[in-house]
């Protein structure tokens, strides 16, 4: 019987389990780098002797080239900027600062307990539905979501007996899957609204795009992706994925003792009055925390720094719960649980060193403006209907972003193209910005690409050693799926069914050659 229910599973996700086949015949992630570091240097040659080239439409007259990584040129170049391309990498700093408070949070036993109580006074069955809305919140403070989200997803899933690789997807999900949606403005808005109103002015060169353009969409979309993240959670990933064969005992969690209610009450309690305090630092309208110049918290130092007071988060209620529970009984302990939390960081540096240099050389080279220009001028090349054109627009936008995953980089190399062109069909800016945020977000799952996925993969092999690049996107494809389908269809109710705005003020229909 029990065999008769593995091969009915077997069949169910056939197709997923193809994709993990073929996945994971990709060698291990730092030596695929290696390959394709590789691979890019000769297409680059071949490329550049073949003088490939294309209009830039960010500048008149101007176009991008191929270049030649093995010149000797580009070679010392390359050399004289290995470590710089290493310890610049944006996650680097970040991941590494926040592993050190939470290397003390779960040293003092601090992480697990608070895991524990939020278990045993949780209903269950939102655990799912939970973690997927917060990561989808996280992305208003940065990197929370990749470096402290996800791997406490993997332990929630794990201490209620489920799969972490589970946990792991669901937060993986909403923080990458979810990244445009939101339901309050966050430091992207005003990025993309800024470069979405230039790209408007090509045409209209009085349009205004506010930051607020996409506010009404987004908020809805929150909705829909926690949905979606919930619903494949349950019924796609996990099941798949099977039961873990874990340390988790058959007698479930433990009660918490009368200590660690103590100790994780005082915990609280002083990260309570840590944040009382940063709210008296960023609050007041002349806080030096705020934006000098709008005096907003929208790219503000607050968010620019705010893996500082992520780090003070973790570490001062893990210092006040080791403190009372004696697992921190000195300054010693302290610094010996944040070098435990870096030793857990050890293959997540190595995947990351060679992941820099490639991501690095792939923007050296232009293939990914090239090959980006090439795809919008085919999209535009093709005579159809509107609506059908606004979806295809998500999909190349999608397709995109499996070859350039900064959202904001992405967006201000096509958006001079096709901002205007779907303008003169009739769609206002506000309306062509949301199309593109749905396909950037959509395909950041499963882009090997994307700079945090490192930071994932490190987190899913601490439970499944054997974890390779398929794992993850055979695990993260129905997501990217679902999300895809479910968010075209809700932007196509949105704008032709309901014809509602996608912001406050915003316009769906640009009109050419207004009065």
């Amino acid at each position: 019987m029990q065999t008769n229910k593995e091969e009915m599973v077997t069949k169910r996700f056939s197709f997923l389990n193809a994709i993990e086949k073929i996945g994971n015949l990709l060698p291990h992630p730092a030596i695929l780098f290696v390959l394709l570091i590789t691979i890019l240097m000769i297409a680059s040659a071949i490329a550049s002797a073949y003088g490939l080239s294309i209009d830039d439409p960010r500048k008149v007259g101007s176009q991008i080239s191929i270049v030649s990584l093995l010149s000797m040129k580009e070679f010392v170049h390359f050399a004289s900027h290995t470590v710089s391309n290493f310890t610049n990498f944006p996650p680097l700093g970040t991941v590494l600062i926040a592993m050190l408070g939470v290397g003390i949070a779960e040293a003092s036993g601090f992480l697990s307990t608070a895991i524990r109580a939020l278990v045993l006074n949780s209903p269950k069955k939102l655990i799912t539905l939970i973690i997927v809305f917060a990561g989808i919140m996280s992305n208003l403070v940065s990197d929370f979501g990749y470096v402290v989200l996800v791997p406490l997803a993997a332990m929630i899933f794990h201490s209620l007996g489920r799969h972490p690789l589970a946990g792991i997807a669901a937060a993986f999900a909403g923080v990458s899957g979810g990244f445009s949606a939101n339901l309050l403005i966050g430091t992207l808005d005003p990025i993309m609204s800024g470069i979405t109103q230039e790209a408007s002015r090509l045409i209209d060169p009085t349009y205004v795009v506010g930051v607020e353009a996409n506010w009404y969409f987004m908020c809805v979309s929150t909705f829909l992706i926690t949905f979606l993240g919930y619903f494949v959670t349950e019924k796609i990933v996990e099941p798949r994925l099977g039961k873990y064969q874990g340390e988790v005992e058959e007698g479930g969690i433990k009660k918490l003792s009368q200590l660690e209610k103590k100790a994780l009450l005082f915990a609280f309690l002083g990260v309570s009055i840590y944040v009382a305090l940063v709210l008296l630092c960023i609050l007041p309208q002349d806080s030096l925390f705020r934006n000098p110049k709008t005096g907003s918290l929208i790219g503000s130092p607050f968010f620019k720094g705010i893996i500082f007071f992520v780090f003070f988060s973790f570490a001062i209620p893990g210092i006040i719960y080791g403190l009372i529970t004696k697992s921190i009984k000195n300054a010693t302990n302290i610094v010996e649980a944040m070098a435990g939390g870096m030793k857990t960081m050890a293959m997540y540096l190595v995947i990351i060193f060679f992941a820099a240099q490639f991501i690095k050389l792939f923007e050296w080279s232009n293939f990914g403006p090239y090959l980006a220009i090439q795809g919008a001028n085919l999209l535009k090349s093709a005579d159809l209907n509107p609506a059908l054109l606004l979806i295809l627009f998500v999909l190349v936008s999608a397709t995109i972003n499996l070859l350039i995953s900064s959202a904001s980089a992405q967006w201000a190399l096509i958006a001079p193209i096709f901002v205007p062109m779907l303008m003169l069909l009739g769609y206002a800016p506000e309306v062509i910005q949301a199309a593109y945020r749905i396909g950037d977000s959509t395909t950041n799952l499963i882009t090997p690409l994307l700079a945090y996925l490192p930071v994932i993969l490190a987190v899913a092999i601490r439970y499944k050693p054997d974890t390779k690049m398929g794992t993850m996107i055979s695990m993260m494809f129905p997501y990217t799926v679902a999300f895809l389908i479910g968010w075209c269809f809700l932007l196509y109710l949105w704008v032709f069914v309901f014809n509602l705005p996608v912001g406050p003020g915003a316009a769906l229909e640009y009109v050419v050659n207004k009065p």
